[in-house]
This record gives C-alpha cells, structure tokens and sequence, in this order.
C-alpha cells in the first residue's frame, strides 16, 4: 500500500462502512489508537503522520468487528487482503 492520503482514506472507508466513527484527537495512547467497542468509536492520535495512521489502521482492522457485508467491492478485497497480511495484494490497493 502507498502511504498516501488516498491510501489512508481507503482504510478508514472500511472503518466507516462498518459504521465506526473515526476520530483523531491528542492523547498519550501506547499504540497510536484507543477503541471504544461499545460506540464504535476508533480514537487515533492526531500526531501521527500519514504513515502511522495507515501502520496504526493495519494493525486496528483485523482486530475489530467489521461487517463484511456492508463494505464495497473494493472494500471487501482490500479488508481481505489486510486479514490475510498479504502484503503483496496490499501494495496494490
């Protein structure tokens, strides 16, 4: 995956799409994320840089309850491929 802003916007497309709110806000969280399971909340801290969030969001979405049935096309392969940490079908994305 590039570290773009694009690539970024995909990620968190996932997050919203299993109606997670993400919010960006200061704090002192060891990994980058605080999550919030009752409300759906992912709390990342805004002073990470674009390639923290997206590193921050790679580890996040496995971990959490994603409804697959709500992602797009698109949505689906990439949040497969984050699962499978195939980094080669990732790149492509």
């Amino acid at each position: 995956m590039k570290l773009t802003q694009v690539s970024l916007d995909k990620l968190e497309h996932i997050l919203t799409e299993s109606s997670y709110v993400i919010r960006y806000e200061r704090g002192t969280f060891q990994s980058g994320w605080c999550l919030l399971e009752q409300k759906k909340i992912v709390v990342l801290n805004k002073f990470l840089d674009t390639e923290g969030r997206i590193n921050t969001l790679l580890d996040l979405i496995p971990q959490v309850r994603i409804d697959f049935d709500k992602l797009t096309l698109e949505s689906q392969k990439l949040f497969e491929s984050i699962k499978e940490k195939d980094k080669q079908t990732i790149l492509q994305f």
